[in-house]
């Protein structure tokens, strides 16, 4: 939690009428002393192969934006939902039975295999990871995405980090 804690005084996109653009403008929060590198990747974005660093702002397929106005919100959910929520793998690599999961996910291990149909390439990104997971659950096989099969000193890196579900 002090992490949640810490970005959101820095990047306190919860706040009514406060957006990424604005906290990196320098008209609310302090984006310099929390700005990290775009270069810099997580260990998860970089086993992925193609993945954005949350620090690489305006370029095409950037989370960036997303990450930083999403991430105080996580603290909300937090503080709102005291038991009952597990956000992986923060709390632990194994979820207790009844939690709800908050997991990272990236769209593009899974939508290419869904068709697109009508939808906007979020929606489909949305619907693919839904249709992804309960595929998944109905076949018995998500429980095996939440332990990645990673080394322990990369599980003690993600831990710190964040992992993307469904990236060994």
């Amino acid at each position: 939690m002090v992490f949640l804690e810490d970005f959101q005084r820095h990047w306190p996109t919860d706040q009514d009428n406060t957006y990424v653009d604005f906290v990196r403008a320098g008209k609310c929060g302090n984006a310099a002393a929390r700005s990290g590198n775009s270069r810099w990747r997580r260990l998860t974005e970089v086993r992925t192969g193609a993945a954005k660093s949350v620090f690489h702002f305006d370029v095409q397929g950037s989370v960036a934006k997303s990450t930083h106005a999403g991430l105080p919100w996580l603290l909300y959910l937090r503080r709102q939902v005291t038991n009952g929520v597990h956000f992986w793998p923060f709390d632990g690599w194994q979820i207790p039975v009844g939690a709800s999961v908050v997991a990272e996910v990236y769209p593009s291990l899974w939508n290419s295999g869904f068709e697109r149909g009508s939808r906007t390439a979020d929606q489909h990104d949305a619907y693919s990871i839904a249709a992804w997971m309960r595929g998944a659950d109905s076949n018995g096989l998500l429980s095996g995405f939440f332990d990645p099969g990673i080394k322990q000193h990369e599980r003690k890196i993600a831990e710190i980090e964040g992992w993307i579900l469904g990236v060994a």
